[in-house]
């Protein structure tokens, strides 16, 4: 029997990400840069045959690119009409070495030798921070010693007295409703209903977690943090 007090990963997962019509236009609205993301991680080891679980795939840009890169895949999300059309696009364009599970960072649970790189992109930030902790240690356990984890997520690094004219800002870059790009009430929604935390936050997390920061990138509106993270090798004594 599941404990009352876990969180609701497919309910937390944010109300677009379980609409099919949101699902369905998402490729047109976001790119994840799957390609740069490759070749960054190329200089951290990634390379054919390295074992990439991806949590939070979405739509399956990352892991579709990494497994052409000769990488074993495994695919993870809480949406099933995301994972719908992961599959859909698997079976048409004939991508082989991506396997396809329905979990979260909660629930996740690892077979096989242990993964080089995790990674996870726009989909830390739809757990509260004491879950993020959690998430972090159990993704730190998946990888092998050495192995990485790249985040990329809407991280806050303003002070908080600046939030207000952060956020306006940044809400201020959406655009009208459209099917074919981010609106306002789209950075609204984010913002208002789900978790994207302060960096100093994240960081601190990732290192409880047993992580070592080796990366970190900041948009110059510090709305937006991307990170390399690495499982430390054990010292012999």
């Amino acid at each position: 029997m599941d404990a009352g007090w876990r969180w609701d990963q497919v309910a937390g997962a944010g109300r677009e990400n379980l609409d099919p019509v949101h699902v369905a236009r998402y490729d047109r609205i976001e790119d994840a840069g799957a390609g740069a993301e490759v070749q960054l991680l190329r200089r951290h080891g990634l390379g054919p045959g390295c074992r990439v679980v991806e949590i939070g795939t979405g739509t399956g840009q990352f892991a579709i690119a990494a497994a052409r890169a000769g990488a074993d895949v495994v695919a993870v999300d809480v949406s099933p009409p995301m994972l719908a059309s992961l599959r859909e696009t698997l079976a048409r364009e004939a991508v082989d070495g991506v396997e396809v599970v329905e979990a979260g960072f909660l629930d996740y649970e690892h077979a096989g030798r242990p993964a080089d790189v995790v990674y996870t992109r726009y989909a830390l930030h739809h757990l509260p921070d004491f879950w993020k902790g959690v998430a972090l240690a159990r993704m730190c356990a998946l990888l092998r010693p050495g192995g990485v984890l790249r985040v990329w997520d809407v991280v806050y690094g303003f002070e908080p007295a600046e939030a207000e004219a952060r956020l306006e800002a940044w809400c201020a870059t959406g655009g009208p409703d459209s099917a074919d790009a981010w609106s306002r009430a789209d950075y609204e929604e984010h913002v208002r209903d789900e978790h994207s935390t302060y960096t100093w936050v994240l960081e601190a997390l990732a290192e409880h977690a047993g992580l070592v920061l080796e990366e970190a990138e900041y948009s110059d509106d510090r709305i937006f943090a991307r990170y390399v993270f690495r499982r430390p090798v054990p010292v012999d004594h």
